[in-house]
């Protein structure tokens, strides 16, 4: 939800969008995908003029609307496609849903606006639990109407592998399931469901993706998350492993002490993956390579791992492992790719300075990238964890913590007043993250980002929201109920949505936050959390 600034009504039109459109060329298509329910034809009245401004920034636009028709300028197809964004807000909530022979009147405005951060994104975690193809195309549509524009894929973790590689096989063959999932929190005795779970994407599917998001004017960011998190892979390739040790795909949540070697045969494997990734996707200007919590007991014990990192000059495991992620974030570069790293892998040193860093513990530690070059993408725990429980109701469906609501996130700002200038610089944009140890299926997907995302859309467009924001998403949601997204109502969740009688308890939002600061202050850390 995007709101628009300086709304000017003092002209009037009845523009029927269903036969009024004369455009061309690639920002005319993409005003056309931006309006997917509506008929755009060449017609005699009410006609669109879409035209290109290079003064204007990418994603910047001004749109006006009148006795003429509607005119857009733009600075790029991004501008043209998020201008007909906007135009779509114009009309009432039946305009998203498909019907036959509609129109609707347009009020006159005019609407000057472009993007205060260039990175507006969502983060979704499929290995813990997989989602289909589809449901990642919806999602991109939802992210494109709210002019979301970075799709973040955790695609590997202890609890799966989730992408097909030609290269290497078993990947996807084996690590890409596990037979039963733990249905307890962390703190609780095992229980599990006993029922098999996994799912890959195609490099096909994968091709599609790609694809689909980009006529979107969404970038998905692939993550593989190394050199921590690698049961998955070692349930594979056991001798990438520190250890030599073979590792099931974990079956429980939280994390393990499997890690991957650092030695040169893991690089080549990564790099290989690298490869498939980016020649599946396409344009692919961003790799996430992790770098969080990582036990590094494993390399310090292993007599080969040592001697390596001696003939490499350094003294320390956190060195080897910052060796480590360097070279991978090279060999990136080399493929024309920014690597992106959580933000312990900045604690730990040696970054490339193009190495884009995301403060998942907080601010402060995201400062101290920012000040030390980093571009930074603000994704702080509290308040853009989204699956952490929106209320502190007994009424909210399983979580792991409690609690971030609407409001929590509309009062975010990713560039805070009290850094520096060029600080504030680095701030690149905006993340929310939905990890999916608690978030089973699509349905659940829908509840725990929307309205929450809403939110975080008008923050990272606008740098935060403006007064009002309440009234505008009590409209939107109407937009929402048309296009079919089962969000949380903002009232509490329907009782079909409320949290069963028997689930475990959260843990306690303080407690949680106090564990993250004590992380957050020591640069050594790489243990677990909670």
């Amino acid at each position: 939800m995007i709101p628009h600034p300086a709304l000017h009504s003092d002209l009037s039109v009845s523009c029927d969008l269903a036969t009024g459109a004369t455009v061309s060329g690639d920002l005319a298509d993409a005003v056309r995908l931006a309006l997917p329910m509506l008929d755009l034809r060449p017609g005699d009245s009410g006609e669109i003029d879409v035209r290109q401004d290079a003064a204007l920034g990418e994603e910047a636009y001004r749109l006006t609307t009148g006795s003429r028709g509607v005119e857009i300028v733009a600075g790029g197809r991004a501008g043209a496609f998020y201008a007909a964004q906007s135009l779509h807000q114009l009309l009432p909530d039946a305009s998203y849903r498909f019907s036959e022979q509609a129109s609707w009147p347009v009020p006159g405005v005019r609407i000057e606006d472009a993007p205060r951060f260039p990175w507006r994104g969502l983060h979704l975690d499929v290995a813990r639990h997989f989602f289909p193809k589809r449901e990642l195309l919806r999602l991109i549509d939802l992210m494109a109407v709210h002019k979301l524009n970075r799709l973040h894929l955790h695609l590997v973790d202890d609890q799966g592998w989730r992408v097909e590689s030609r290269a290497y096989p078993p990947l996807h063959e084996v690590s890409s399931h596990r037979p039963r999932t733990a249905v307890h929190a962390h703190d609780e005795p095992a229980e599990y469901d006993d029922v098999p779970h996994g799912g890959y994407y195609t490099l096909d599917d994968l091709a599609e993706i790609g694809a689909y998001a980009r006529a979107r004017c969404v970038t998905v960011v692939p993550e593989i998350d190394v050199p921590g998190h690698a049961s998955a892979i070692l349930a594979a390739y056991p001798s990438l492993g520190a250890t030599g040790e073979r590792y099931d795909v974990l079956d429980r949540w939280g994390i393990s002490p499997a890690i991957l070697s650092p030695l040169p045969p893991t690089v080549e494997f990564l790099t290989t993956i690298f490869d498939e990734l980016i020649g599946a996707l396409g344009e692919t200007p961003y790799v996430h390579i992790g770098g969080d919590e990582v036990v590094l007991d494993h390399w310090g014990a292993s007599a080969e791992i040592t001697a390596y990192r001696g003939s490499l000059g350094l003294s320390t495991s956190v060195e080897l492992q910052a060796w480590f992620l360097r070279r991978l974030a090279d060999a990136l570069a080399e493929r024309g790719a920014r690597a992106v790293v959580w933000d312990e892998a900045f604690v730990g040193g040696g970054l490339r300075q193009d190495t884009i860093v995301m403060p998942w513990r907080g601010m402060g530690v995201g400062r101290r990238a920012a000040a030390a070059g980093h571009d930074v993408v603000a994704t702080p725990v509290f308040p853009l964890y989204f699956d952490y429980a929106e209320s502190g109701s007994p009424d909210e469906p399983r979580a792991i913590g409690d609690t971030i609501t609407v409001e929590d996130v509309a009062a975010f700002r990713p560039a805070p007043g009290d850094w520096t200038d060029d600080e504030r610089a680095r701030v690149v944009g905006a993340q929310a993250q939905l990890w999916s140890e608690r978030v089973p299926d699509a349905r659940t997907v829908d509840y725990k980002l929307w309205p929450r995302a809403c939110a975080l859309a008008e923050v990272a467009w606008s740098g935060g929201t403006a007064d009002g924001f309440t009234g505008r998403l009590e409209r939107h949601l109407g937009r929402l109920d048309a296009i079919g997204v089962e969000y949380r109502p903002l009232a509490g969740p329907h009782p079909w949505q409320r949290r069963h009688p028997h689930r475990p308890s959260r843990i306690p939002m303080s407690e949680r936050m106090a564990h993250i600061e004590a992380m957050t202050h020591d640069p050594e850390s790489t243990r677990p959390s909670l």
